[in-house]
């Protein structure tokens, strides 16, 4: 066992003697817990609970538990400022600091216990690295508000904010949302990017049923991570390890649930990234590919008003898959962290409520939820959630403004200077130009509160929070920082946008387009010291705008 290294020297024996371990204890496998718990992330607040479950687990299998910690930011309270050039470079601190960890000890197998939102993918690239046993057990969605008797969530508070700016709601009105939106502790209610990674890892196969939908405070959610920490003793007993689990099928996988349920767009982030490290090159324009012959089955907040509490009690991810694969299109000979095959998994879920998982007779659209761009505004690629954009928006053409910050735009829109028409340019917001690629939530909460969704596209080289929803397209690669045709973009020009036929374009002829080329000059980062300066010096762009680099000190 790995742990020999640890267990087996009379010196180390001594400091697990002063730990208060027995001998009996070091005879056993050493499992490493690893506890994203804090007391800023409201989805993390609950997983001091989880954790003790998981320890409870390991033991009862047969294993000596040891629990440390991976950060979380809370992406909506990092929005809209400074810590949210942060977020998305923390995936790489957690996954760095999880490796460390884990050699440093010398731990025969793991747990991840994760939740919000870069720390799910975080955890699966250190899984990949490392490649000892590992399982997940995510501290579970949050159950969804109600205002006026209707189910609302935190992406609802950022469009009533937008509203009240825009004098459409009262002040009364406003905190009525804020204070009954969020209700309980958990990744927030609807399909945003950390429920969308939670439900991703278990189409993967790296977390039990139930992984990504069950409510953070249902005692289920305790059961699950229970029979999670057995779990780990009998994947260390068969030596099943994240690369015999996580092969390039599961990644194709993953990617046809994801145009199935309608993540968010980070996936197209976060999957590419996951599997670089199991050494798999996973090109985001197989997504076009992949989108064309896959349904979209779920309307899940913000494209619809249902929420991933209805999801679990509809039969949850294995209930999506069982329907998606009606049309074979799973690979379901695969091994899972059950220990069984996709296939054995999924047998008998069945679709509980047709009105959440639409059946694949009558989709909510023949294809998937997420298309990826190109043009000559995107020569890469750029992405959208298809399904959370109206009919009106699929096809859109208007004149750009253009805006070289965040900030900026959200002045423009909060003081009525963008009107129906226009298209919203946000640049130098990508992972080396903000650095760090910021979500956009507050703009294009501020666009659907003005009442523009139908009427106003928003393009960025930053991205985009699962909790979006309108014509908004990010991840344009190659970013504006390092000469992206995005940075060349003219006040007034003309922007062409297809979401049917996969493209977006901005009209401008060729030899005006050498000439800005020729004129352009590249800008320096806005922060210049500390670890997001390093980490921007060192990050490209990249496989089709997802972050490949590994941040290294």
């Amino acid at each position: 066992m790995n742990s020999d290294a640890v267990t087996k020297s009379a010196p180390k024996r001594a400091l697990f003697h002063a730990l208060g371990l027995t001998n009996e204890e070091m005879k056993k496998p050493l499992i490493g817990i690893v506890s994203s718990k804090n007391d800023i992330v409201p989805g993390h607040m609950n997983l001091d609970k989880v954790v003790d479950a998981v320890k409870l687990g390991v033991a009862m299998a047969g294993g000596s538990p040891f629990i440390f910690p991976a950060i979380a930011v809370c992406d909506g309270l990092a929005m809209g400022h400074q810590g949210m050039k942060y977020s998305l470079a923390t995936r790489e601190l957690i996954a760095d600091s999880t490796e460390a960890m884990t050699l440093a000890h010398a731990f025969d197998a793991l747990v991840m216990v994760p939740n919000c939102d870069k720390n799910v993918p975080g955890l699966l690239m250190a899984a990949a690295r490392l490649n000892i046993p590992t399982i997940f057990v995510s501290g579970g969605p949050m159950l969804a508000g109600k205002v006026d008797g209707e189910k609302v969530s935190f992406s609802s508070v950022s469009e009533a904010d937008g509203a009240f700016n825009a004098g459409k709601i009262t002040a009364e009105k406003l905190e009525e949302f804020e204070n009954k939106a969020c209700p309980t502790c958990g990744s927030c209610s609807g399909m945003y990017t950390a429920n969308s990674m939670n439900c991703l890892t278990e189409v993967l196969g790296m977390g039990l049923k139930g992984n990504g939908t069950v409510p953070a405070v249902y005692s289920e959610r305790i059961q699950l991570a229970k029979r999670a920490g057995m779990q780990i003793m009998e994947l260390l007993k068969k030596n099943i390890k994240p690369r015999d689990i996580m092969t390039k099928d599961a990644f194709i996988n993953a990617l046809t649930m994801d145009m199935a349920l309608g993540c968010s767009t980070n996936s197209m982030l976060h999957l590419p990234a996951i599997a670089h490290e199991c050494g798999i090159e996973l090109n985001v324009d197989i997504a076009n590919e992949i989108s064309e012959k896959t349904p979209n089955l779920c309307h899940l907040a913000p494209a619809g008003h249902n929420y991933i509490e209805e999801l679990n009690e509809a039969g949850g991810i294995y209930a999506v898959m069982n329907e998606i694969n009606k049309l074979s299109l799973l690979k379901t000979d695969l091994i899972t962290c059950t220990g069984k095959t996709v296939a054995e998994n999924i047998k008998g879920c069945t679709n509980k409520n047709t009105k959440i998982i639409r059946p694949v007779e009558d989709p909510y659209s023949t294809t998937g939820g997420i298309a990826v761009l190109k043009g000559n505004l995107a020569p890469d690629s750029c992405v959208v959630k298809r399904s959370a954009v109206s009919q009106e928006m699929l096809k859109h053409e208007g004149p750009a403004r253009v805006f070289d910050c965040e900030e900026d735009a959200m002045d423009a829109i909060n003081f009525g200077k963008i009107k129906a028409g226009d298209v919203v340019v946000i640049r130098y917001e990508g992972p080396k130009g903000g650095p760090g690629m910021r979500e956009m939530l507050n703009p294009t909460s501020a666009i659907m509160g003005c009442g523009f969704g139908d009427s106003v596209a928003l393009i960025t080289d930053g991205r985009f929070s699962g909790a979006t929803r309108g014509a908004a397209i990010g991840h344009v690669s190659p970013e504006a920082a390092v000469g992206g045709n995005i940075a060349l973009i003219e006040e007034g020009d003309i922007i062409r946008i297809d979401i049917i036929a996969n493209k977006i374009d901005f009209v401008v002829s060729d030899e005006e387009l050498k000439k800005r080329r020729a004129n352009w000059k590249p800008r320096k980062p806005k922060i210049t010291e500390g670890y997001l300066s390093r980490y921007a010096a060192l990050v490209t762009s990249g496989n089709r705008g997802a972050i490949l680099e590994t941040f290294k000190f």
